[in-house]
């Protein structure tokens, strides 16, 4: 057997805060040469991208774009069930 994939977290992984709102970016390795993304915030709701980037720094400067342009908000909130559907 092989061994087990355990990704590498980037150090350029952190808190991102506007006021008193804060999410956690975090850039990971995804195995094959790339680096993930995933925005979670206070409620550990998280917001995945589904392709990777080629490196940490094309990563965190999505995340900073995504944050800035679509506000906190968008990534802050707990899962609401709509007419009995997630």
């Amino acid at each position: 057997m092989g061994e087990e994939f355990a990704p590498k977290e980037s150090e350029l992984s952190q808190v991102y805060r506007e006021g008193e709102v804060s999410v956690q970016i975090d850039i990971y390795e995804d195995g094959e040469g790339g680096w993930l993304l995933e925005i979670v915030d206070e409620f550990n709701n998280s917001t995945v991208w589904e392709d990777s980037f080629d490196t940490e720094k094309e990563a965190l400067d999505e995340a900073m774009d995504a944050l800035r342009e679509e506000g906190i908000a968008t990534f802050v909130g707990p899962v609401q069930e709509v007419d009995g559907n997630w």
